[in-house]
C-alpha cells in the first residue's frame, strides 16, 4: 500500500539536500504554483489552441484559459478530498494532506505546459514525420529508446520535461519543483515502449531516471518486472488532475460550440440539464426564472456551473470510496467512470455529441489540417539542419534558435531533442509566422 505520509513530500528536485532559510511564509507547493504561473511555457499557452481556432470575433477557450479552469476545478477536487480523507483518518491531521488542493491545482496548470502547437494534430505531425514521413532514415542514427520516444511523441510526457530538464527556467536551472508536483501530472507513469495501441506514455527515456527517483522516493508501486519496459502505477492525485481536466474540458466544449452556434440553445439546454434528475432539472430552472435571466448565454453558462459542482462532488466521492484500491495500485479506469449512473450516461452522451458534432466540425478540422501541415513543414526543415549542421542553410536555421536549446550539441539524439523542444514550445501564431518565413510566403518587416 502506498502511503500519505510518503506521498506528499516537500522534497525538491535538484534541492535534496539544500535547507535554506526561508524568505516568506509561502508553503512549498504554493511556491510551485506561483512558478507556473509566472514562466514562459506557462505563459505561452495563452496562444496555443484547445479546440476552436484561436478567437476572433467571439472568445472561446486557449489552453491558459482551460488549464486555469482546470487548476480551479481542480483546488475544490482536492481541498474536498482532503477534508474527507481527514474525517476518515483523524491520524492524517498532522501530516500535509491539507495540502492536497494545491498541490492539485497545480499540477492541473501544468499538465498541457508539453502540448505542441495545435495541439493533437502538433502531436501526431511530430511522430508521423518519424514513423511515416521523411524523418524514417534516422532509425539507424539513433538508440531504441529515443526512437520510441519520438516516434510516440506525447504531450504528457513533454510536460514532464518541461518542469525536469535545465533547459528551462530560472537561470537554466530548471523549474526545481516538488516531487509531489511533478508525479502529480504524470498521467501514464511507464516508459514509451510500454505505450501500446494508446501510444500515451509519461516521460521520455532521458527523464526516466529523473522519475524513478521521485516514485521510489515517494513509494510509488512499480509493476514492472526485471527486463520489462518501466512501469509504475499513478501517484494517487494523478486521478484528481485528470478528473479536473475530464470535467472541463468537456464541459466547457460543450458551451464554446453553443457560443460558435455549433450547437443550438436547445441541444445544449438538453445536454447539461441531462446531468440532474427531474427535481434537479425544476429547482436550476426555477433559479434562472428568479435570477431573471433572459440572456441565452447567461443560462447557459449558470447550468455549466451547476453540472461542474455536480461532477465535482460525484469525483470526490468516488476517490474516498476507492480510496484503499487507489493507493494499492488496483484502481481501474478514472474518476469519471465511477461516478453515479445517471450523470456517468450524461458524461458519455455529451461525449458523443462533442466527437460527432464538435471535434468534426469544419472550424475545427480546418485548424487540426493546417496545423499538421505547418508542423510537418517545420520539422522537415529543422530535423534536417539538425541532421546535417555544416549545410549552409542549416546553419543558417540553427542561427535563429535559442541558444537556451542544445541544438549545437556534438551527438545527434541531443539535436534531435532539441528541435523537438524547441518545435513543440512554440505557439500556433510564432509556428505559423516561422513556416511562412521559411518557405518564403513572408519577410520580416524592418
Amino acid at each position: 500500500m502506498m502511503n500519505w505520509n510518503r506521498l506528499i513530500t516537500n522534497k525538491r528536485l535538484g534541492q535534496e539536500h539544500k535547507h535554506g532559510e526561508r524568505r516568506d511564509d509561502r508553503s512549498e507547493f504554493k511556491r510551485d504554483y506561483d512558478r507556473l504561473i509566472f514562466s514562459a511555457p506557462f505563459r505561452r499557452l495563452q496562444n496555443k489552441t484547445q479546440v476552436f481556432p484561436l478567437p476572433g470575433s467571439i472568445f472561446v477557450h486557449n489552453r491558459l484559459t482551460h488549464s486555469l479552469e482546470v487548476a480551479s476545478v481542480g483546488m475544490s477536487l482536492g481541498n474536498d478530498t482532503a477534508r474527507e480523507l481527514t474525517r476518515i483518518h483523524p491520524e492524517l491531521k498532522s501530516s500535509m494532506i491539507d495540502e492536497i488542493g494545491q498541490i492539485v491545482a497545480t499540477a492541473c496548470l501544468a499538465h498541457d505546459l508539453g502540448n505542441p502547437p495545435f495541439g493533437h494534430s502538433g502531436e501526431k505531425a511530430i511522430q508521423s514525420f518519424f514513423t511515416e514521413g521523411r524523418g524514417k532514415y534516422l532509425q539507424t542514427e539513433v538508440c531504441r529508446e529515443l526512437w520510441d520516444d519520438i516516434t510516440h511523441f506525447e504531450g504528457n510526457a513533454n510536460a514532464f520535461r518541461l518542469l525536469t530538464h535545465r533547459f528551462q527556467g530560472r537561470r537554466n536551472g530548471g523549474f526545481v519543483m516538488t516531487y509531489s508536483t511533478l508525479a502529480s501530472i504524470v498521467k501514464y507513469p511507464f516508459a514509451a515502449a510500454a505505450a501500446g495501441s494508446h501510444g500515451k506514455f509519461g516521460f521520455f527515456n532521458t527523464e526516466r531516471e529523473i522519475y524513478e527517483r521521485i516514485a521510489d522516493e515517494m513509494g510509488i508501486k512499480r509493476i514492472s518486472a526485471a527486463g520489462e519496459p518501466l512501469r509504475y502505477v499513478r501517484h494517487p492525485l494523478v486521478y484528481l488532475v485528470e478528473a479536473a481536466d475530464d470535467i472541463c474540458y468537456e464541459i466547457m466544449d460543450i458551451e464554446d460550440a453553443h457560443k460558435l452556434m455549433i450547437l443550438s440553445f436547445e441541444e445544449t439546454m438538453d445536454l447539461l440539464l441531462g446531468f440532474f434528475d427531474e427535481t434537479g432539472k425544476n429547482r436550476i430552472l426555477r433559479r434562472i426564472e428568479e435570477e431573471q435571466l433572459t440572456d441565452n448565454n447567461e443560462k447557459i453558462v449558470y447550468i455549466r456551473a451547476c453540472v461542474i459542482g455536480a461532477l465535482e462532488h460525484e469525483c470526490v466521492q468516488a476517490f474516498v470510496q476507492n480510496e484503499s484500491k487507489i493507493l494499492a495500485g488496483e484502481f481501474t479506469g478514472c474518476l469519471i467512470d465511477h461516478i453515479s449512473p445517471l450523470q456517468s450516461e450524461a458524461y458519455k452522451h455529451c461525449s458523443k455529441v462533442s466527437k460527432n458534432k464538435i471535434y468534426r466540425s469544419k472550424p475545427v478540422l480546418d485548424v487540426e489540417l493546417s496545423g499538421y501541415k505547418i508542423m510537418e513543414t517545420l520539422m522537415e526543415q529543422m530535423i534536417e539542419a539538425a541532421a546535417h549542421p555544416d549545410r549552409f542553410y542549416s546553419k543558417q536555421l540553427i542561427d535563429r534558435v535559442s541558444s537556451q536549446y542544445e541544438i549545437k550539441a556534438p551527438d545527434i539524439e541531443t539535436r534531435l531533442m532539441a528541435v523537438i523542444d524547441y518545435i513543440s514550445g512554440m505557439t500556433d501564431v510564432y509556428a505559423l509566422d516561422i513556416y511562412q518565413k521559411i518557405n518564403g510566403i513572408s519577410l520580416p518587416v524592418v
